[in-house]
């Protein structure tokens, strides 16, 4: 999976559990009218309430002809007088504690969504000219000559650039210069690939492999920094080898 895959799912899983909590506070069972607390009082005054439920800052109950309604509840010292004066039923819940961490957790997904976002829009810009190379050092290239089947007369033609990697003074004792590239021509499934990674491994040198494509973006100097970049790393670990694929 990779990190585009992973920041989508990401952004739809914080997404879908905030608009889970946001349902979960706002979205309730039909309570009926909405009255201001005057209303309910006058209501109340005559004798047009049957019952009441005290829950919290909200009152909700049944008027006599059976409409249902809600309103707030301002902590009116005299609203329970009154109801038992009335006669009207009424009845108490405890706040419901779990709606506030509800409420604070959709609040604070409101807020760290956007600085996700904006995390990784600047950790992309700032990675935005780095190259994509992949290391290989020689404790992992692990292929040799052994392990390519075929390709003879290649193997023959590359076996003198491994002889440079291993003994290099040998060589510019005589005036000889290393190859500064070889390039490797045939379609897919040739073993272009296979065979530069054996090279790497007879010589035990480190071995970078990425694609021409990874040099090409939208951005006006991108692939030149790419470029600039990888043979930057190189060099730290030279001598190495830099396997450009797909290089057409």
């Amino acid at each position: 999976m990779n990190s585009k895959t992973r920041n989508v799912l990401a952004v739809t899983l914080i997404v879908g559990i905030f608009i889970a909590l946001s349902a979960a506070i706002y979205l309730k069972p039909d309570a009926g009218q909405e009255m201001t607390y005057a209303e309910f009082r006058a209501g109340l005054n005559a004798g047009d309430i049957r019952e009441v439920l005290i829950e919290g800052d909200e009152l909700c109950g049944t008027k006599i002809n059976g409409d249902r309604f809600t309103t707030f509840n301002p902590g009116d010292a005299k609203l329970i007088e009154d109801l038992v004066l009335h006669h009207v039923d009424f009845s108490g819940v405890r706040p419901d504690q779990s709606k506030y961490w509800i409420s604070l957790t959709a609040k604070l997904l409101m807020f760290a969504l956007p600085l996700y976002l904006m995390r990784n829009m600047f950790v992309g810009l700032m990675s935005i000219g780095k190259n994509k190379a992949k290391l290989w050092v020689d404790d992992v290239v692990m292929v040799t000559f052994n392990d390519v089947a075929g390709c003879d007369e290649a193997k023959e033609d590359v076996k003198e650039l491994v002889d440079f990697l291993t003994h290099p003074k040998k060589f510019e004792r005589l005036g000889g210069k290393i190859p500064k590239g070889i390039l490797m021509m045939g379609p897919p499934g040739t073993g272009k690939t296979l065979l530069a990674r054996a090279i790497a491994g007879e010589a035990k040198v480190p071995f970078f492999s990425i694609s021409g494509s990874d040099f090409v973006e939208m951005y006006v100097g991108l692939g030149a920094s790419r470029v600039r970049t990888l043979f930057e790393q190189a060099k730290k670990k030279a001598p190495c080898i830099i396997f450009i694929d797909e290089i057409d």
